[in-house]
Formats: C-alpha cells, sequence, structure tokens
C-alpha cells in the first residue's frame, strides 16, 4: 500500500482505519501510561491492578468492537444465501422512483441481467421475509458486540481482579509490610429494515458504543465509577464520531482561504495521473442531467470509474451496473460539484500538475493534523479531566472501582 493509499484510509472518517489508528495505536498505549501514573499517586498496587485492567478493558473492547461487526455481518450473510437470498440487494430499492427500484430494475435489466433479475424477484415476491433476515441481522451484528462489550468483558475483568486481590490481601497480611490504602468510604469519580441495512460499519460502531456505555455504567461497581464511566464514555463517543468530521471540515475550509486550493477531494483523486491530465486535456466527461444514465452509458468513463470507488456505484463484471445496488445520485452530485470545483481552481492556477500536488500536500497535511488532534484529544485531554474530576469530587487518584 502506498504512502497516499494509507493517508486515503487514515482520512476517511466512514472507514474504521481511523479508528484503529487512534484507538490501537495512540489513545490506548497514552491512556494505559497515563493510568498508571495517575494510580501510582496512590500506591503501586493501586497501579498495577488499574494497568492490568485497563489493557484487558481497552484492547477486549477494541478486538470486539473493530472485528466483531464484520464478523458477524459476515456469518449472517453466509446464512442468508443459505435460505436463497442474496444479501447484496439494497432495500433502498424497495422504494420505486422514475429511475430505480425492484420493480423498475427487473424489467430494465431483465434482458441484460437474468441472473440478478431472477434475486430481485425472489426479494420481490418476500419482501417482509427479506425485510426481517436484514433486520435480524442489524440486531444481531450489533446487540452481540454490546453484550460482549459492556456486560461480559467488564464483569470478567472484575472477578479477575476481585479474585487476584484476594491473594494480594493475604500477602500483604502475611508480611505485615504493606498495607492497601484505604478511601474511607467506597467512593472515587467519578422503512428501518432499509435503514439498518445500509448502515456503514462505523455507524453500527457508534450505536454499539451506546449500548457499551450503558452496559459500562450498568456493571460499574459503585456510583461514582459508574458517573465517571458515563462521563469517559460520552466523551469518546463524540471525539471518535463527531470531533474528526469537525476538525476535518474546519481544515479543508482553511485551506481553501489561506492557499486557495479546493481539497475537499480523496487523496488518491489528486493523485490520479489519469484525472489530472484528463483535467488538463479537457477530456473528463461529466454527467449533465440524468447521473444513472450516464453511469450505465458510460462505466469505462474516469468519472464513472471514481463514482465505483468512491461513491458505492456497483457494476458487475461485464461493466453492467448491478441492478441490485442502490444508486445514492444526491452523494455522487455532490462528488461531482467536488471535481468541478477542483478542476475549476486547477485550471486559473495556471498549472494543473503543480496544482494538484500542491493540493495532494495540503489535503495530506489536514489529514495528518486531523488524527493527531483528535488522538491528541482522546488520548491526553480526556483522561486528564476525568482524573482532575475524579479527584476534586473524591479526593483519591485511584480508580474509582478499585478503592476498597
Amino acid at each position: 500500500m502506498s504512502l497516499v493509499s494509507i493517508i486515503s484510509a487514515i482520512g476517511n472518517n466512514s472507514s474504521i482505519y481511523p479508528l484503529l489508528v487512534r484507538d490501537c495505536g495512540i489513545e490506548i498505549p497514552a491512556k494505559v501510561g497515563m493510568t498508571y501514573e495517575q494510580n501510582l499517586k496512590d500506591s503501586k498496587l493501586m497501579a498495577k491492578n488499574a494497568v492490568r485492567e485497563r489493557l484487558i478493558d481497552e484492547y477486549g473492547t477494541s478486538a470486539i468492537w473493530l472485528g466483531g461487526i464484520p464478523a458477524i455481518d459476515y456469518l449472517c450473510n453466509k446464512g442468508i444465501k443459505r435460505l436463497g437470498y442474496n444479501p447484496k440487494i439494497n432495500p433502498d430499492l424497495f422504494k420505486e422512483t422514475s429511475a430505480q427500484g425492484l420493480k423498475f430494475n427487473i424489467e430494465k435489466f431483465k434482458n441484460i441481467s437474468p441472473k440478478e433479475v431472477e434475486e430481485l424477484k425472489k426479494v420481490l415476491a418476500n419482501k417482509n421475509t427479506y425485510e426481517k433476515l436484514l433486520a435480524g441481522k442489524f440486531v444481531l451484528s450489533t446487540a452481540i458486540p454490546v453484550i460482549l462489550m459492556g456486560f461480559c468483558l467488564p464483569k470478567m475483568n472484575f472477578a479477575l481482579t476481585a479474585k487476584l486481590r484476594e491473594k494480594q490481601n493475604q500477602k500483604l497480611k502475611e508480611s505485615e509490610t504493606k498495607q492497601i490504602p484505604k478511601g474511607g468510604e467506597n467512593i472515587s469519580f467519578k422503512g428501518a429494515a432499509s435503514v439498518f441495512a445500509n448502515m456503514s460499519t462505523v455507524n453500527k460502531m457508534a450505536l454499539t458504543d451506546g449500548g457499551l456505555t450503558v452496559g459500562r455504567v450498568a456493571t460499574a461497581r459503585n456510583k461514582y465509577e459508574k458517573l465517571e464511566m458515563a462521563f469517559k464514555m460520552a466523551g469518546m463517543m463524540f471525539l471518535n464520531f463527531v470531533a474528526p468530521w469537525w476538525i476535518a471540515s474546519a481544515f479543508d475550509k482553511l485551506s481553501n482561504v489561506l492557499f486557495k486550493t479546493n481539497v475537499n477531494l480523496d487523496p488518491k483523486i489528486l493523485n490520479d495521473k489519469e484525472f489530472i491530465t484528463a483535467i488538463k486535456n479537457n477530456s473528463l466527461k461529466l454527467p449533465k442531467e440524468d447521473i444513472i444514465e450516464f453511469l450505465e452509458r458510460n462505466p469505462d468513463e474516469k468519472f464513472s470509474k471514481l463514482a465505483e470507488k468512491f461513491c458505492g456505484v456497483k457494476y458487475l463484471d461485464n461493466r453492467i451496473r448491478d441492478p441490485r445496488q442502490f444508486v445514492n445520485e444526491k452523494k455522487i452530485q455532490a462528488f461531482q460539484n467536488e471535481i468541478e470545483k477542483f478542476s475549476k481552481q486547477a485550471k486559473e492556477s495556471g498549472d494543473i500538475e503543480k496544482f494538484a500536488k500542491k493540493a495532494l500536500k495540503v489535503k495530506s497535511g489536514n489529514i495528518i493534523a486531523n488524527v493527531a488532534l483528535s488522538s491528541f484529544l482522546l488520548a491526553v485531554v480526556l483522561p486528564k479531566i476525568t482524573f482532575i474530576l475524579r479527584k476534586k469530587v473524591t479526593g483519591s487518584d485511584a480508580e474509582p472501582g478499585l478503592v476498597q
């Protein structure tokens, strides 16, 4: 994978890659280190227990969070196929329009994509069953990770701590050289089927994060741990799923003002020599009226290939548009608008290739800065605020659930 592809991946806030980088690569190691330092103020034993719990909690949650939804989706899709349905069929096609829909696509593609049309016919004849299968898939792919992350993992983690503390307490009593610190009191700080089926993995992760918050608060060991967990999880949800979009938008708008450069396109597009050459030669063909008609008549045009890569347009192996998939015309129109803005600025610059290279550097810098800033907020600022509030409310530096 090239450097541009890596930057593109971590800059795509609709994918799991920015979450993977922030969560496993930056946030968890930083938070574990800060947890140790904070609890060390209480005692070495407290720091040891806190770090062990944090490592199990963070990496265990990340493994379920990042891998659970795709794994369950995969298994559910296999089950749906065994029942004779193709899970690729987009339920948005249930809504018939003048350009697409189940009935519309069956009629339009009956002579050119007979296999796919037969799959559409089966779904059309068993719409309720297909909707229930998709709803079941959604429930399983979100509920199972929530149960595992929010209830099972913390319960097992707490049980392990309780078991180890029994041994630690026994050793302390035997040696009579150390005493586990006490905090006085036990305190410290604290169409539905269509919507479900078309939720991206990241959107499902955001939803499971909400369920995770409920689970973590419910399984917390005392009221102050519940309060701290609620604050921390709410902050994490905001910084993972909302803030990166705001930061990216702010950086891109600032770049347009400071550098007179539209950087709303993906770095891979800005680095695409064929795309830049097409702008230079005025050969980039764009839709003028009917987007779907353009995509079907010009499957090998550069714009169609870009829409396939960045806007979810699907083609069969013979380059016939996949009739089972819904075309998001609004998204493609917005994408086209950004291409037109970029093309206009590039031509006005006098040197299209130089302008594209500049845009690529600016966009890459914005993405790296976004990841760095959002990671800093997650890994440093949020824990620091949590520790300050914990100390202010409880007078203790120790993890809420570990104070005896």
